[in-house]
């Protein structure tokens, strides 16, 4: 029958010895709750294992409810719980009874970690639902996600693992080997902001790289640009196109029947190296540094892309979040202060990326800060369909926070640096 199971596994709990290791006080805590929250006890079951390698052994234990059940598992020697409350729902809603119940049990236990799952069972008109999780840094000390109702599919192509999820807050959603990449409901925060700023700072904009953006999104955008006569996207893998083509309509708006736009599979570094074309914009929409897209972030691919950038061009590329990956935003402006006369860090907050955002753009002439007021209202309210860009935020794009300001301050990238010339055999 249809109703709510709730699941969830805590980790690093804080909360009183007891109820990790006697089974009578964890008894009557979740007596004490369950009944509390208004749902209904018809009998239990509880049992503490004997100690193991020295320590205390854990609880495990059952409550029956008239409405299904709460069960309940400790593992002292790692400080962790996990909980199942699963409630019937099929002439009464229970839901707000077993997640009353459930964050109670969560609280006791003062976990510093947890992980909760919501799934609707029975009923045909309330799908299951899966919470994606994410991590925000290497570390894996910070997560963020989102409640999915379907798996679209999962793809695993010759370079990765591809995946479209159905998610309630934004609609269709990419993830690639694990990482959310874009979605139907907000890609306008991430596209627009690659290619606007220093687009509109240029002005004349006429041929554009994109390296990676097999999803069509910045393509998009940038041909909204009535000066762009060409646009080549070097994307590695083809399966990315094939999908986004098929499923992400939304994103890219039917950009690949476009003749302006030229879609090249294969290696981005190759096809920079062996080309002898420029170009006045080059977008960098790639996956994140730790991924095999890595030495696409590296000083010695940002010397080869400014060797086929025309006088005035400009790179613009994302490089991570100052707050959770504060190293990696300092190692990439650092690098690209090596190469570039101009580096002009900018960031904002991407919903599906769970963080403040950083970006840059680097040239040698391009200044988009500089812009006079008349110029960029103007040149803004030539492009047409802007959900997040406007002639107010471009400069705020540049306002940093002083945390990320000092991450990429001239002096800090001066030290990186001597650091990296010093290191050089």
């Amino acid at each position: 029958m249809q109703g709510l199971h709730l699941t969830a596994d805590l980790y690093d709990c804080r909360g009183a010895d007891g109820l990790m290791t006697d089974a009578a006080v964890l008894a009557e805590l979740c007596r004490r709750h369950t009944i509390g929250v208004g749902l209904t006890l018809v009998d239990e079951k509880w049992h503490t294992f004997p100690p193991y390698e020295g320590q205390p052994g854990g609880v495990t234990g059952m409550l029956l409810l008239a409405e299904s059940h709460l069960a309940v598992h400790t593992w002292p020697e790692r400080r962790a719980v996990t909980l199942d409350v699963y409630v019937c729902n099929f002439t009464t809603d229970n839901s707000a009874k077993a997640e009353a119940l459930l964050r109670e049990i969560v609280a006791a236990f003062e976990p510093q970690r947890s992980e909760i799952h919501r799934l609707q069972r029975g009923g045909e008109q309330r799908p299951p639902l899966e919470t994606i999780l994410e991590p925000l840094n290497d570390a894996g000390d910070a997560v963020y996600g989102f409640v999915s109702s379907e798996r679209v599919l999962a793809r695993r192509s010759p370079y990765q693992t591809i995946e479209l999820l159905r998610t309630l807050r934004f609609g269709l959603t990419m993830r690639i080997d694990g990482h959310f990449m874009t979605s139907e409901g907000e890609e306008f925060y991430y596209h627009e902001c690659l290619v606007h700023p220093a687009a509109v700072a240029h002005g004349a904009v006429r041929d554009v790289l994109i390296i990676g953006g097999g999803d069509g999104g910045a393509a998009e955008e940038v041909l909204k640009h009535r000066s762009v006569q060409r646009v080549v996207m070097a994307e590695l893998d083809g399966e990315v196109v094939a999908l986004a083509r098929e499923h992400l309509r939304a994103v890219h708006r039917g950009v690949f029947d476009d003749p302006r736009l030229e879609v090249k599979i294969g290696d981005g570094l190759a096809y920079v190296a062996e080309t002898a074309e420029r170009f006045d914009l080059i977008l960098l929409d790639l996956t994140d540094p730790e991924t095999p897209a890595g030495s696409l972030y590296t000083e010695a691919f940002f010397r080869s892309l400014r060797r086929i950038l025309r006088p005035g061009g400009a790179v613009v590329l994302h490089t991570g979040t100052p707050v959770f990956e504060p190293d990696q935003v300092q190692r990439i402006n650092a690098a690209l202060r090596t190469v570039f006369e101009q580096v002009h860090p900018f960031g904002l907050y991407v919903p599906l990326y769970g963080a403040y955002w950083g970006f840059a753009v680097a040239s040698d002439r391009l200044q988009p800060r500089a812009l006079d007021a008349a110029t960029l209202q103007a040149r803004v309210d030539a492009l047409p369909d802007l959900q997040y860009y406007n002639a107010e935020v471009h400069p705020a794009l540049f306002a940093l926070p002083t945390y990320y300001r000092r991450l990429v301050q001239t002096d800090v990238a001066a030290s990186a640096r001597a650091a990296l010339a010093e290191a050089a055999p």
